[in-house]
């Protein structure tokens, strides 16, 4: 079967055409001298709804009917209130949250579905910059979590300015964890913060497990461990990787508490017991694995 070739149009517009555009007319015009679509539809290995299209297109609006339409739409209606963009802000502000975690929130909080990239779109409006976080980057390891609640607990201790140290318990299992600040890091305060811990942990404790530090070696702590039943388990020295929950979760006090509070106020330790309630509470399940990388 012989076809006849197609002669295109010589002007200036179709030698600024594209590709594409150039085979939409070589289409339309074979069609035109051949009259037959399964034809040109076989020769030109297209479907018969293609050759319809571009050829009603053609013939409506000549060679501008070729040109791809714009398939943005012409106004989009977004989903975010003005009440919602404020609440973005304040989770940034007052609790210095990334984009990921804000997203997170806003959905256990207030039930509202946000993109990332929706919520990188209001903090940059707002002048929002990024977070100046510290990324620790290590060698990824084979992840362990208890099955059950108390059966080992991380304990762990860090200063925050001097005069002020942070003693933090996490159960392996639950994350569930307890805080409480003191002015020295001594057996004596050690001895204090484990009445906290047995007080306030809703299950009862097997292990505990911690550094190799004085405080928790020291004679009157292994007594009152041995006189609860409780298994003592240190770390290997210089390993703080096998206490990675509890290291973990106290850069996480770092940055979305201690960030957002005066070290200084009188009021530090009741600020920080209602953090432990909205950590332990409040907070996402989702942000509280996250946020506890173990080993």
């Amino acid at each position: 079967m012989m076809v006849e070739s197609v002669v295109l149009p010589h002007s200036n517009i179709i030698n600024k055409m594209n590709n594409e555009i150039k085979k939409r007319l070589e289409w339309v015009k074979l069609y035109e001298s051949v009259g037959n679509a399964g034809i040109v539809c076989l020769r030109c290995r297209i479907t018969r709804p293609t050759l319809r299209k571009w050829f009603k297109r053609y013939q409506e609006s000549g060679i501008d009917g070729l040109f791809e339409l714009n398939r943005r739409p012409h106004k989009i209606h977004s989903k975010i209130t003005q009440e919602d963009e404020h609440r973005i802000l304040e989770l940034r502000t007052n609790r210095n949250l990334g984009h990921r975690s804000i997203a997170n929130e806003m959905k256990h909080l207030y039930r509202v579905s946000i993109s990332t990239a929706t919520v990188h779109k209001i903090l940059k409006k707002n002048n929002k910059q990024y977070l100046n976080l510290k990324r620790y980057y290590r060698k990824r390891h084979i992840r362990y979590n208890r099955q059950v609640p108390g059966d080992r607990v991380q304990m762990d201790i860090f200063k925050i300015a001097p005069g002020i140290y942070q003693y933090t318990a996490i159960d392996d299992c639950s994350r569930y964890k307890v805080l409480q600040l003191f002015s020295r890091r001594t057996a004596t305060n050690t001895l204090k913060f484990l009445d906290t811990v047995l007080e306030q942990l809703p299950f009862a404790i097997q292990r505990i497990q911690t550094d190799r530090g004085k405080e928790f070696f020291a004679y009157s702590v292994q007594d009152r461990l041995m006189e609860w039943g409780i298994k003592f388990r240190p770390i290997k020295p210089g390993s703080p990787h096998l206490n990675g929950k509890v290291e973990r979760t106290q850069r996480t006090d770092l940055d979305e508490f201690y960030s957002t509070v005066d070290i200084k106020d009188p009021d530090l330790p009741n600020l920080l017991s209602q953090w432990q309630f909205y950590y332990n509470w409040l907070r996402s399940l989702r942000l509280r694995n996250r946020a506890n990388t173990c080993v």
